[in-house]
């Protein structure tokens, strides 16, 4: 009886969980699909009497200049978390292969990255970024969105490489590889799933951004999809609420692509991660 409860205790808090998830998106896809008037006129939780998903988004898209920001961003996300996993592997390499001096001191200096408010760094980039002629540029973000990703990236890369045997290095020392050599032959391919795991991660956290986006840039050209899409809830938009969600939805499907095309190489990397 014991056993019985506790499995129906455990499918109930899923039940909630899936919900809290599920219910959300069942709001934001039916009244999106909605018409202007339909959408004053119905209920929140109810279907629209038409379908007018493909108006609203072509009016989000126009609106908020979707198409200029799509390029920006995907350079943002892809070179951005390419560029993290990168340095990031050769950093934790560092810290767990190189016996380096305050090794550990200097990952918390790393990892110190992930535990401070993003908002606490805004004033001191904006003011940096104008001086450096780097605000609203192209390498301004992704020098920021590289780095701002990097303490995590360190943290999960770091707790693999951990999970490596170290006979496998000092055999290879003992045959004469080098440093470069051991990384590139042995950590490297040993860690593929957790690079994709990390790149996954830091793609959707910069392809998602908002923060950064408003305080950075500036020009359509520039400024990434988030902050695009903003623009039609600001003071001064004209657009309803169904155009704004139907224009989310549609900058929302790249990340969902990813992460169900990768699903089994991400699934594999946390598993291994974790240990």
């Amino acid at each position: 009886m014991g056993t019985r409860a506790l499995g129906a205790g455990r499918h109930l808090i899923m039940l909630i969980l899936a919900a809290i998830w599920i219910i959300p998106l069942y709001m934001v896809l039916i009244n999106a699909t909605a018409s202007s008037n339909d959408y004053r006129d119905k209920e929140i939780w109810a279907a629209p009497n038409h379908f007018s998903l493909i108006d609203n988004v072509k009016a989000a898209w126009n609106g908020a200049h979707l198409g200029s920001s799509v390029g920006s961003t995907v350079l943002y996300a892809t070179l951005g978390g390419v560029l993290a996993v990168l340095l990031a592997a050769l950093a934790a390499y560092a810290l767990i292969a190189l016996n380096l001096r305050f090794g550990f001191f200097w990952f918390m200096v790393l990892y110190a990255g992930t535990i401070f408010p993003f908002q606490m760094y805004l004033s001191p980039l904006y003011t940096m970024y104008v001086r450096a002629n780097l605000y609203d540029t192209h390498l301004g973000l992704l020098m920021l969105y590289t780095a701002i990703a990097i303490p995590f990236a360190v943290f999960i890369i770091r707790n693999h490489f951990t999970s490596i045997p170290t006979d496998l290095s000092e055999a290879a020392r003992l045959d004469g590889a080098g440093a470069w050599r051991v990384f590139r032959q042995i950590y490297a391919p040993l860690s593929i799933n957790a690079f994709a795991t990390v790149f996954i991660l830091q793609f959707t956290w910069i392809w998602n951004d908002l923060l950064f986006g408003l305080t950075l840039s500036r020009s359509a050209s520039v400024r990434p999809l988030m902050t695009a899409l903003a623009a039609l809830q600001g003071q001064y938009a004209s657009a309803s609420t169904p155009v704004v969600l139907a224009g989310a939805l549609v900058v929302s499907i790249p990340t969902f692509v990813l992460f169900f095309a990768v699903q089994r190489v991400f699934v594999r990397g946390l598993s291994v991660t974790a240990h």
